[in-house]
């Protein structure tokens, strides 16, 4: 121990780490600053900020307000232009408000651009993630999603989709104080998890959400060097957590592949439909069981991560939002009360019910537009690319903003006002989808796979909370949208047991 009290080696850690992370950020300005004089006129107009952080501190410091998009919104503003060039995290990159070119950027992915993400992020995902593969192996693990998670008409899943939310519901007192997004984020765990491994909520599925929180809180992270050596910093605990989950995941494929070996490779009863497999098995049928334990490990992991925090938000915020707009949540009721008077009171959801819920999907719709679950991507030049009147350089870093876009009044009208009944025009969403005006899920080769499953869990979801359910907020709450999408303190609500309401 120093005269600080601190450990030598933490402080020689410490040390390590920003003497890194200034040299990386130096770095990066220097390479901006000498681009700039050799060409930037012919990048989209913008400024590199100050000396090596560029305007790193004012993005964060101007998305801790309540504006969903101020860095965008005032760069757009001052050089005229949906696309600019700014200089964040060490790293030149150009910004995109016009739907054109995100356009352009999704449909190019593979060729022009390719997908580029944080260092921490692609840590700990793994290099055989979803998110982060390319090429031929991204198109077979899309194939493989869009499988296992891409017909929620299946009766057998849109059974358990309706049983799993009426379980976690009964738990739920008469009349009780609950924070909605951690009974959501529960929801949506406990579905993926069976999806992919086929285990039902206990206590294995609590241990690894527990340690899955952690994981997630390390996206948005600095990714010190030799951070695994610091377990008291975010990243360092993140490390650990996806060591846990990791693990977790291969004991569970491990013995799969162990229970395969000593049936001789059989599938299984012959009257076992597609339906009843789950992830795991659908890998290690694909391609001749050519997948490895580490890519099935990684795989999974990162489905993970896409069930647990989108549709989970995008459920809560459809509550504040439907809290917010009594004429809509009245209009909501009255639609699913309907469905529940033809079905009768016990009667389990069929697909036809889901496919009679038009007005579910325009709060859907417009939850998904207000509040952007995912901002936007971060894509890397491969090549040079023309774009108007500019050219930005291969090697560049390109971030298309979706919520830009979508809360744009020229795109909108009110666009920052919730208002479900704009999307009851027959081709509003697909006039909106062709232009790319509405991007949610993304687009080209990377769209989501999960996206219906993801609408059908927040109809169900919906459908039995307005049928069983009175409430009100408990107390203030606003959404944030830094570093990610989501309600401040989880919308705690007041629930009241509807006393015609039978489980």
């Amino acid at each position: 121990m120093d005269a600080s009290g601190a450990p030598p080696l933490l402080l020689a850690a410490s040390a390590l780490a920003a003497a890194t992370l200034l040299f990386a950020a130096a770095l990066g300005w220097l390479f901006a600053a000498r681009s700039s004089k050799h060409g930037s006129a012919r990048l989209p107009p913008g400024s590199t900020g100050l000396p090596l952080i560029g305007e790193t501190l004012r993005l964060i410091s101007a998305y801790k307000t309540p504006n969903p998009e101020p860095f965008i919104d005032d760069r757009v503003a001052r050089h005229g232009s949906g696309v600019f060039t700014t200089h964040v995290f060490g790293e030149r990159t150009v910004f995109s408000a016009d739907p054109a070119f995100n356009r352009l950027l999704l449909a190019a992915e593979g060729r022009a651009v390719g997908c580029s993400y944080p260092s921490s992020i692609t840590t700990l995902l793994g290099p055989h993630s979803l998110l982060l593969t390319k090429g031929p192996a991204h198109r077979r693990l899309h194939t493989l999603t869009l499988t296992r998670l891409g017909r929620p008409a299946s009766p057998p899943l849109l059974a358990h989709i309706d049983r799993l939310i009426l379980d976690t519901m009964r738990e739920w007192e008469p009349a009780a104080t609950v924070r909605l997004l951690d009974e959501a984020k529960k929801i949506t765990f406990n579905l993926t998890v069976k999806q992919l491994v086929s285990i039902d909520p206990g206590p294995w599925t609590e241990s690894v959400r527990r340690e899955y929180v952690k994981l997630i809180d390390g996206f948005f992270s600095i990714p010190f060097p030799f951070a695994h050596l610091l377990p008291f910093t975010t990243y360092g605990q993140a490390l650990k957590a996806r060591k846990n989950v990791a693990g977790a995941l291969r004991e569970v494929i491990r013995k799969r592949m162990d229970d395969k070996v000593e049936n001789g490779g059989a599938n299984g009863k012959e009257d076992d439909k597609i339906e009843k497999k789950d992830m795991v098995e659908e890998l290690l049928e694909a391609e001749g069981g050519s997948f490895s334990e580490e890519e099935m490990v990684d795989f999974c992991l990162s489905l993970l991560v896409a069930g647990y925090e989108t549709t989970s938000v995008l459920m809560t915020l459809a509550v504040k939002f439907l809290t917010e707009t009594p004429t809509a949540l009245a209009q909501l009721k009255e639609e699913h009360e309907n469905i529940r008077e033809v079905k009768g009171k016990n009667q389990p959801l069929e697909w036809s019910d889901y496919k009679s819920m038009p007005f579910t999907q325009c709060v859907i719709n417009e939850t998904l537009r207000v509040a952007n679950l995912i901002s936007g991507v971060f894509r890397r030049a491969n090549t040079d690319i023309h774009f108007k009147d500019y050219i930005i350089p291969k090697g560049c870093k390109i971030f298309a903003s979706f919520r830009a876009v979508h809360l744009n009044t020229e795109h909108y009208e009110n666009a920052r006002t919730f208002d479900p009944w704009r999307w009851q025009s027959k081709n509003k969403l697909q006039n909106a989808v062709g232009a790319s005006l509405f991007t949610p899920f993304g687009g080209g080769p990377r769209l989501c796979p999960g996206y219906e499953l993801a609408r059908v869990v927040v109809s169900v979801f919906l459908h039995r909370l307005v049928t069983r359910f009175s409430w009100e907020e408990a107390e203030e709450d606003r959404i944030v949208f830094f570093p990610t999408t989501r309600t401040l303190k989880g919308c705690p609500l007041n629930l009241r047991r509807r006393p015609d309401s039978v489980f």
